[in-house]
This record gives C-alpha cells, structure tokens and sequence, in this order.
C-alpha cells in the first residue's frame, strides 16, 4: 500500500502543476502584469528545459542565446516577408536554426563540454555582431530591431489569457517531449554518453550522431522560445543574444535541479517569482546579490538542485531521530 501512495503521489504532482497553471491567471484575474510575468515564466521554462536536455547528452553550451535569439529573428523575418502564418513561421524558424545548431554541432561535436561551451559563447557574441554591422542591417534594423506581429492579435477580445494558454500549451508539450526522449532508447544511449563516453563506444553506441541529436532538438525548441518571447512583446533587437540571456537557463537548471526534467521548471518559477517580488520591494540591483547566493548555497548545500529539497529535509530529520 505504501509504494501504490508513494506512485500515486508521484504521478498527481505534475496533475497538481498543470491545474495550478490553468486556473492560475483566473486566480490572479487579467492583470497585464501578471499575465506578463507568467508568459516570460512559461517561455523560459521551455528554454531552460531545451539547455538542460543538451546536458543530458554530456555537452554544455554558454552560448544557448544565439539559438534562442535566431528562433526569434527567423520566425519574425519569415512572417513578416512572406507574409505567413505566425505559428507555421515559428516552425520553419526553428526549423532553419536547428540546422544551424547540427552544423555547429558538427564543427566541435568532439570537443569536451566546456571547449564546446566555450564555442558556443563565442558564436553567440559572432550572431550578435552580424545583425548589429553587417549588410544584414536594413533586414534586421541594427540596434533599433522591429516590431514583430503579436502571438494573439490585440484586436481579439481575451488575447493576452489566449496567449498564456497557447504558451502553456508548448511548454506542456515541450517537457514532454523530453520526457518521451528521455526514456526511449535514444534517451538511454545519451545516459550512457553523458556517463562514461569510452564505454559507450566500446558497448557499440557511436556518440556523434546522438549529440548531434540533442543539439538540435535543444536548438530547435530553443528557438520556438525564443520565438515566442519576441511575437510576445512584438518587437525584437539584437539585445536578444545578450549574455544574460545565455546565461539564465543555466542558472535556473543548476538551481531547480540539472539533469532533471522538474529541475528547469522548478528553478525558472523560484528564480522568476525572487526576481520579480525583489523588484516589486524597490531592491532593483539587490537582486543580482540575493539570486547569486542562492545559486552559491545551492550548489554548496543542494548540488541535485532544490528538487531534492524533500529527500534532503527527509534525511535530516532521520539523522535528528
């Protein structure tokens, strides 16, 4: 009976979530800046879910803002030029820049994860400066950017609460995904990678084309993220491919739990609701402090990230008695 509850228990919790996440803007009724806040919070769960899968095949990237910033140039340019559906050009965006991301893969597939993280950054910071001065200025306005057709039109009663729920949709669909990736053979051959490379190789699983796999489903739903985040605000500027937009699903994976599913989910809406509280409370630059030691004591205190919270306080109450 004991193993059916704790079973039970399990499978109800990601229920529990997605209620929560359905009734919650009903809740908080139609506040923009709610509504906001819980938009960007669904959108970087689904970029700091797409950064953690890549882990899960024992490469890193510090450059993930590239992708997520050529989802949303893509997309928008698609659009806007041949006059598409929004959400057929968010595919094909993701589509071009997940090809992208394979042939990046393939220039340094066999590097070790912080040489590959390292290539990464510097691509992004490349991507950045090809929109910004190159001949590619008139299409992507240098500096000033464009504006980018809204997910949901304006004009449609209700937008803003379609948008959330279009949004929830892919972040649902998105996680499971992974999770259907994860627990294939594929996500079993990249486990075996991520583990021990060499044996891998010796048990007969070729990495190359399973890392390049996971670059460029990582790349792909990075760039519907990124995608979203620009047809949300409607307007899109190189500042798109800052570092702090690279850096942020890492810091949200690593404090909700990396290597896990929960893990992004859980650290996006913890870091997202600290930041914005802090700001709400008038400590505008404090923040960065309170977020950086939070992230110190979580990797010093909870190294699996605060998904293992429950298992943690569990032990030390045993160790108490």
């Amino acid at each position: 009976m004991n193993l059916s509850f704790i079973r039970e228990k399990k499978i109800s919790l990601p229920l529990i979530t997605i209620i929560i996440a359905l009734v919650l803007p009903h809740i908080l009724g139609s506040n923009l800046y709610f509504l906001t806040v819980l938009n960007l919070m669904l959108i970087f769960i689904i970029y700091a879910s797409a950064w953690n899968f890549l882990t899960f095949s024992g490469q890193g990237s510090l450059g993930h803002a590239a992708f997520f910033g050529m989802g949303g140039y893509f997309s928008s340019l698609i659009a806007i030029k041949a006059g598409v559906p929004l959400i057929i050009a968010i595919i094909a965006g993701a589509g071009l820049t997940s090809v992208i991301g394979v042939l990046i893969g393939m220039t340094c597939v066999r590097l070790r994860e912080w040489f590959l993280a390292m290539v990464t950054f510097g691509f992004a910071v490349i991507i950045q400066t090809i929109v910004v001065i190159s001949q590619l200025n008139p299409i992507t306005g240098g500096w000033d950017g464009y504006a980018v057709p809204k997910l949901i039109p304006l004009s449609i009663p209700g937008s803003q609460m379609i948008e959330y729920y279009c949004i929830l949709i892919i972040a649902i669909g998105s996680i499971l995904l992974f999770q259907f990736l994860l627990k294939s053979k594929t996500g079993l051959a990249l486990a075996a990678i991520r583990e021990n490379e060499m044996e891998a190789k010796a048990s007969g699983i070729n990495p190359v084309p399973f890392k390049l796999f996971a670059f460029g489903i990582s790349s792909f739903i990075t760039a519907i993220a990124g995608a979203l985040e620009v047809a949300h605000f409607g307007y899109i500027s190189p500042e798109i491919f800052g570092t702090d937009i690279s850096f942020w699903p890492i810091i949200y994976s690593i404090t909700g739990g990396l290597g896990t599913l929960a893990g992004p989910v859980v650290g996006t809406v913890v870091i997202s609701l600290l930041w914005e509280g802090l700001n709400a409370l008038g400590l505008t630059y404090e923040r960065f402090i309170v977020i950086g030691v939070l992230l110190i004591l979580t990797i010093i205190f909870l190294p699996k990230g605060l998904v293992s919270l429950p298992d943690a306080i569990k032990n030390l109450k045993k160790d108490g008695k």
